[in-house]
């Protein structure tokens, strides 16, 4: 297009001096006679030969005028020089566009093949830590088919009168790596908090209270968490965390106000639930503690007993208050699993 521009800015100058030429030399021979015409009237002379005219010369095409486009001749391709009249038209054919080639695939995949530019070194193997450990490894340690057996000791931890600890222990069998049956015993020791000494001394009355001799259950444990962690980027320690629940029965025994009378006891239906977590220290032995909540109906001394009311255990026994009581207890213990190994099974 600017090709097409430039030329007609070429020949539009060409056709103004040409216009400009005839325009000077038509005033010049117009004005001629009209000065001989002047000169015979005023003397009557004969007329003398005129002396030759300078023929007129090329009148420069007139400059642009200012802010215009036209701005001058520029050649953008020196040799498009054709002369004006009747062959300097625009020829169509000589505005060509260049047609962008279409892509060659087989081309551009044979370019890194010819230029080859991958530069190819051995790679060097450094040694890891922790013996090159992978992420996910095996579980270090398995319950499926196997037996667990749990002593523990534990304490009280919501009652401020009286606190109990426990010795006893547990026995379960894992059907699964995550199921489990036991069965579970234990053996109370009470001894009396300072709130059961301050009231007595205070109110000159002693608290009812009871104490609580042994119990025994069946528990169902579940096992949905499984997981590790690392001591001191040294060693990696397993734990799991389990709930438990289950059915079972207890004693209790009244503390008597007047040790004159005889207590009594009551046995007690014990449902629980807990929560627990348990560290694998080795193929057969693991540390657990948790949190039991036992739950019962437990009956105490009647608050008016005395040397002349309800003097005997079964009289007091019939006439004594209930409460529903949760004893929340704190346990930690060590269990040893048989058998003492076990090995992973691969199913093809």
């Amino acid at each position: 297009m600017k090709i097409l521009r430039m030329r007609a800015r070429r020949r539009s100058g060409f056709v103004i001096s040409a216009i400009a030429g005839a325009a000077l030399a038509a005033f010049g021979v117009l004005a001629l006679p009209a000065g001989s015409a002047q000169a015979q009237s005023r003397g009557k002379k004969a007329p003398a030969k005129a002396p030759k005219t300078p023929a007129p010369a090329k009148t420069p095409p007139p400059a642009p005028a200012k802010g215009s486009d036209d701005g001058g001749e520029i050649e953008m391709n020196p040799d498009d020089k054709k002369p004006a009249g009747k062959g300097s038209e625009v020829n169509p054919d000589e505005i060509e566009i260049e047609q962008e080639k279409p892509a060659d695939l087989q081309q551009d995949i044979a370019l890194p093949e010819q230029n080859p530019t991958v530069v190819t070194t051995q790679v060097k193997r450094t040694p890891l830590s922790w013996q090159d450990i992978v992420v996910v490894v095996r579980k270090p340690f398995l319950k499926s088919r196997r037996t667990e057996l749990l002593p523990y000791v534990g304490t009280t931890m919501n009652d401020n009168m009286i606190r109990h600890y426990t010795v006893g222990g547990e026995l379960a069998y894992y059907l699964t790596d995550v199921l489990a049956v036991g069965v579970e015993g234990m053996y109370y020791v009470h001894s009396f908090r300072e709130p059961y000494d301050l009231v007595s001394r205070q109110a000159r009355r002693l608290p009812t209270v009871n104490q609580y001799n042994w119990s025994a259950a069946l528990d169902f444990h579940y096992v949905p968490v499984y997981g590790k962690f690392a001591i001191l980027d040294h060693r990696l320690v397993t734990w799991e965390a389990f709930f438990t629940a289950g059915i079972g029965v207890g004693q209790s025994e009244t503390v008597v106000r007047n040790t004159s009378l005889d207590p009594f006891t009551n046995l007690l239906i014990m449902p629980n639930v807990g929560a627990s977590m348990r560290f694998f220290i080795s193929k057969w032995m693991t540390i657990s503690l948790g949190i039991r909540d036992y739950v019962f109906f437990d009956h105490f001394e009647p608050k008016n007993r005395s040397e002349t009311m309800f003097t005997t255990a079964e009289d007091a026994k019939s006439h004594s208050d209930g409460s529903l009581i949760n004893n929340v207890m704190f346990q930690i213990g060590v269990s040893f699993w048989i058998s003492t190994s076990f090995e992973y099974t691969t199913f093809c």
